[in-house]
């Protein structure tokens, strides 16, 4: 009786755990039925659609010598590439615009290449989940998604001929290899056919901020908020396209197409992060009760979830930061400092870093230093150093500081390392390379194939700021470094408490050893996860 009684208290235990799950489940996705209806509410109190809507054209760039849209042509297409969502989107906002007047049907093309730079499986898993939800929110619209194989430039030319499109609208992105997808697409389009690129990205747009390579935020901050009145603003709502296209999309194989990537497949998808704009939001929501009080004293402490935790969700645009920056602005008189330091960094320090590397053809590249770096880089190049680790072993975290182990652990296993950590990691491998050079191609390396939001202006502006002094200033000389400013070990322990860290990410020594901590949520793990709890 007694051990009966005994496994009937177990079951009734875990009935009722599973239960608390489901019950905090269903109220997760209530809120955010909440959220979104109050936010759909806010987009159409500003227009019933975009064609009542004044379009700001700062926003856009004709990049073809043609503006104007053939009558005779039989659909428009957003070739959507940097922000894979379909609400608070102004390129794709453009594009339907641009539809409405001509009463054709409305298409959306992602085109999507084997391999990019270091991404490794983790990324394309990202990226295509939350295009899969792209593509159904799409189908509720009336508005067809295409997945194309191959670079815009390569694909996207010909099937706007075989289908007769009448304008190609893109997002903008400042980086090398999407503005050569850019340029091969405006060489091989039929000259009759419109291209035009729209800066969704950024509150204000790159080329409006400014027209030259800015030397710091210091120099570029009041460029960017004297235009906050102007450009941060509401949307209106992408609404049910009225005009049908004749043809359907090709059916998508999402599966096959991320097991298919030329991607490292041993760098898998994390679980603390599930993509898409619901999920999104719900980080958002977090974000605002729970941890944006601390945001102002504590985002520098890499022991206290302090941070956003949303780079991953900017860096696809699965939401737009500009949604994010009108949320949180909401909340200004009740965390004053800590709203002002959120957009700071969500804003001016983002668009900076997009500045950085539209305007600087170096921007992964000590020639992309300022002059007085590169020189100080070069008079230290042959400097003693008392640790040189390689690629691999850096990859693999066997160095002999256990901090530095600690951020490289976090990055792998979670695809995220906190942004005051990432600073000393990057310094420290400067520290560790034979040149400067190696430096800053094995931080981006490792940047780029671990981190969810690697490949990104930020990540590119934050190895070059570490190793290269972009956008900082010289401090005073010393072996190694020269003038570039430094960091050391005792110097994080004065900042945080780094034992906390560093045992939180200590590497486990059996294969039966549980997964390390998640440090980047501090909701319920389940809320992402759009299915019951099965008990």
């Amino acid at each position: 009786m007694i051990t009966g009684s005994k496994r009937t208290v177990v079951t009734i235990s875990n009935v009722s755990t599973a239960a608390k799950k489901a019950k905090n489940l269903t109220n997760a996705n209530i809120d955010i039925d909440n959220i979104k209806n109050d936010i759909q509410k806010k987009r159409e109190d500003t227009a019933e659609s975009i064609l009542n809507f004044s379009f700001n054209k700062k926003r856009l760039r004709i990049v073809s010598q043609e503006q104007m849209v053939a009558d005779d042509c039989e659909g428009i297409v957003y070739w959507m590439s940097r922000d894979s969502r379909v609400q608070d989107n102004w390129a794709f906002l453009f594009a339907q615009k641009l539809a409405l007047k001509n009463k054709v049907p409305l298409h959306v093309c992602f085109c999507l290449i084997a391999k990019y730079l270091d991404a490794s499986v983790r990324q394309f898993d990202f990226l295509l989940k939350g295009l899969e939800q792209v593509a159904e929110e799409c189908n509720k619209l009336n508005i067809s998604f295409h997945l194309l194989e191959g670079s815009g430039g390569e694909v996207l030319p010909q099937w706007v001929l075989d289908h007769k499109i009448g304008a190609v609208v893109c997002d903008f992105n400042p980086l090398r290899v999407p503005l050569g997808w850019l340029e091969d697409a405006k060489r091989k389009l039929k000259k009759d056919v419109p291209l035009i690129q729209v800066d969704a990205h950024n509150v204000v747009p790159c080329w409006v901020a400014s027209d030259k390579q800015e030397y710091s935020a210091r120099t570029i901050r009041n460029k960017i908020t004297s235009k906050l009145e102007e450009f941060l603003t509401e949307f209106p709502p992408v609404i049910k396209h009225p005009y049908t296209s004749k043809f359907k999309p090709e059916p998508i194989d999402w599966e096959e197409a991320i097991k298919s990537r030329d991607a490292d497949e041993t760098v898998k998808p994390v679980d603390w992060a599930t993509p898409g704009y619901e999920c999104a939001l719900q980080v958002l929501k977090s974000f605002i009760d729970k941890r944006l009080k601390i945001y102002a004293t504590k985002r520098n402490d890499p022991t206290q979830n302090a941070l956003s935790n949303l780079s991953p969700w900017f860096h696809f645009g699965q939401i737009s930061v500009q949604r994010v920056a009108l949320c949180v602005q909401e909340y200004k008189s009740k965390h004053t400092e800590s709203v002002n330091a959120f957009l700071e960094e969500a804003i001016v320090r983002r668009e900076l870093a997009d500045n950085f590397c539209f305007y600087c053809k170096h921007y992964d590249s000590i020639e992309g230093a300022s002059a007085w770096a590169q020189k100080t880089l070069n008079d230290h190049k042959l400097d003693k150093k008392a640790h040189i680790y390689k690629l691999e072993q850096l990859s693999q975290a066997i160095t002999h500081d256990d901090l530095w182990n600690a951020a490289q652990i976090q990055m792998m296993e979670e695809g995220k390392m906190h942004g005051f950590l990432r600073m000393y990691w990057c310094k420290k491998i400067l520290e560790w390379s034979e040149t400067p050079e190696q430096a800053l191609e094995c931080a981006i390396y490792l940047n780029d194939h671990y981190s969810i939001d690697g490949r990104d202006p930020s990540g590119y502006v934050g190895c070059m700021w570490s190793i290269c002094g972009i956008h900082d200033q010289g401090w005073a000389e010393r072996a190694i470094f020269g003038k570039i400013r430094y960091m050391n070990y005792e110097g994080c322990k004065r900042k945080f408490d780094v034992a906390t860290f560093v045992q939180r990410y200590v590497r486990k020594t059996t294969s039966e050893s549980e997964p390390l901590r998640n440090h980047w949520t501090d909701f319920d793990e389940n809320v992402c996860v759009l299915k019951l709890v099965v008990t």
